[in-house]
C-alpha cells in the first residue's frame, strides 16, 4: 500500500545511508578497530570508537589520533578511509528498507557524512539508487559535514521542500543532531547490526521523535506521525 495520501504534513523523506539504507556500520566499525588497533596496540580502540559513530571518518580518524598522542598523515587517513569503504559497500542493504520505500509516496533523497562515489557505489549495488534519482548529498559535497545541518539543507532545498515538511530517518546522534539543526523532524533507527539498546536513549536525548528497530514500521509510523500533525496545527 502507498502511504503517499496519509502523509500530507511531508512533503519529502530524507534518510541517511549508513545504518539506514546499507547496514553497513558494524562492518565499517569492526574494519576501522581492527586497523586501529594495528596502529595503536596500547589504547583499548573499540569503547572510543563508538561514541564517534556518525561523524566523517577524517573526524573520527583525528579523534582517534589524540587519544594516542600520535598524527596521521593525509595519506593514512586516506588509506584507511579506503579501506573502510571497501569493506563496508559490500554490505547488504537494511532488512525491510526496499519494501518501506516503495510504500512511501514521497520524493526522496540521501544525505551522508561518507563520500558521494561511495554512497553511489552502495546504493547501485543494493538496488535502492531508483528511490533517489541521483538526489544525494554527502559530506565531500558540502563546507561542514553531520552533525552541521549542511546536508540536510541542501537536500531539502534540492527537493524543493521547507525543511519542517521533510522527515529524516537516522541512526546516529551525529545524524539526529544534524537533522535537528536544519529544522527537521527526525525518526531514530536502531535496527541495524551495530545498534545497542543504549542507542534509544542517545537518540531521543539528541532529538529523534520515536526510535524504531523494524524498517517493515517506517510507512506506518510516517502515516502515524502526519496524522498527529494534523491534528496538532487543526487545534491550534
Amino acid at each position: 500500500m502507498n502511504v503517499q495520501a496519509m502523509t500530507s504534513s511531508f512533503d519529502a523523506l530524507i534518510c541517511d545511508c549508513d545504518g539506514v539504507l546499507i547496514d553497513s556500520e558494524a562492518v565499517a566499525s569492526k574494519v576501522l578497530v581492527e586497523l586501529l588497533e594495528r596502529r595503536w596496540p596500547a589504547l583499548d580502540i573499540e569503547p572510543l570508537i563508538q561514541p564517534l559513530l556518525g561523524l566523517r571518518i577524517e573526524r573520527v580518524l583525528d579523534a582517534m589520533a589524540a587519544h594516542a598522542g600520535d598524527t596521521l598523515s593525509d595519506d593514512d587517513v586516506e588509506q584507511i578511509r579506503r579501506k573502510v569503504e571497501d569493506a563496508a559497500v559490500l554490505a547488504p542493504a537494511v532488512p525491510g528498507i526496499a519494501d518501506a520505500l516503495d510504500r512511501i509516496g514521497l520524493p526522496k533523497a540521501c544525505a551522508s557524512n561518507s563520500h558521494t562515489e561511495y554512497v553511489e557505489t552502495a546504493l547501485i549495488r543494493t538496488g535502492l539508487a531508483r528511490f533517489f534519482d541521483n538526489r544525494l548529498w554527502c559530506a565531500d559535497r558540502v563546507a561542514h559535514p553531520k552533525p552541521a545541518p549542511d546536508v540536510y539543507l541542501r537536500a531539502a532545498a534540492d527537493l524543493g521542500v521547507p525543511p519542517a515538511r521533510c522527515l529524516v530517518v537516522e541512526d546516529s546522534v551525529t545524524g539526529v543532531t544534524a537533522a535537528v539543526r536544519a529544522s527537521m523532524p527526525v525518526l531514530g533507527y536502531i535496527g541495524g547490526a551495530h545498534a545497542s539498546a543504549a542507542q534509544i536513549r542517545v537518540l531521543r536525548e539528541a532529538g529523534a521523535l520515536h526510535v524504531f528497530e523494524d524498517m517493515r514500521q517506517l510507512p506506518s509510523m510516517i502515516a502515524q506521525l502526519s496524522a498527529a500533525r494534523v491534528l496538532r496545527a487543526a487545534q491550534d
